[in-house]
């Protein structure tokens, strides 16, 4: 499913490059649950966003189901990151002035996808994540971990290929964490692949691959 050669990220000012990752090579095959752990700065969130296709590498070659994704223009990127991809990252990222019905529905309109089947896929996400009675309101009105539900439901209500994961329980309670994790392995059970970055040992156990990172370097598999 994907396939990474020699990724690397480097920033640079003036003649100094400060590098983020350095010669990853990467394979991740379809539905597998994979965890990225390290320290802070390790390059882990870089790394879950060139996955994700939001930010691209410096040098080296990313393959997405045979498809070049290092060679691919912004609007090919765009269209396969929409396909096939969701996010769920630690601090929710739902849209503040919309209701959790109106987020449920945003990746459906950038989709495309016809108001009466829009109706179906929301109101099953609605009753899948036991949130009907709460379509109305607004992110505020929310705890952590019912944003963070609505976050998944969003993610995955595309029926995405790949689900990226960047600390999806770091502003949660334990209880709240442990949902959160227990729907993503649920996810990763009916066959779609999740790539998650963490520090906590626990959700990682959720997975069946650990990859470690240091300094931007994989330093074992």
């Amino acid at each position: 499913m994907i396939k990474m050669k020699e990724i690397t990220k480097f920033y640079s000012s003036g003649f100094v490059k400060t590098f983020v990752l350095r010669n990853i090579d990467l394979d991740v095959k379809e539905g597998e649950f994979l965890t990225i752990m390290g320290p802070s700065g390790a390059g882990k969130s870089t790394l879950l966003h060139i996955l994700g296709m939001l930010d691209s590498p410096s040098s080296g070659e990313y393959f997405f189901y045979d498809k070049p994704v290092h060679r691919l223009s912004e609007r090919q990127l765009s269209d396969l990151h929409k396909n096939h991809i969701g996010f769920v990252f630690q601090s929710y990222h739902l849209i503040d002035d919309l209701t959790v019905y109106e987020n449920l529905e945003t990746p459906l309109l950038y989709k495309k996808v016809k108001g009466s089947e829009r109706k179906g896929k929301i109101a099953e996400m609605l009753d899948r994540f036991n949130m009907v009675a709460k379509k109305d309101l607004f992110p505020n009105q929310l705890s952590g971990g019912q944003q963070q539900k609505v976050a998944v439901a969003r993610a995955i209500i595309i029926n995405p290929k790949l689900i990226l994961a960047d600390e999806p329980t770091g502003n949660l309670n334990t209880k709240e964490g442990t949902e959160v994790m227990d729907l993503l392995k649920e996810l990763n059970e009916g066959g779609t692949t999740i790539i998650q970055v963490t520090h906590s040992e626990k959700n990682a156990s959720y997975g069946r691959r650990i990859i470690n990172l240091v300094d931007g370097w994989i330093v074992d598999k």
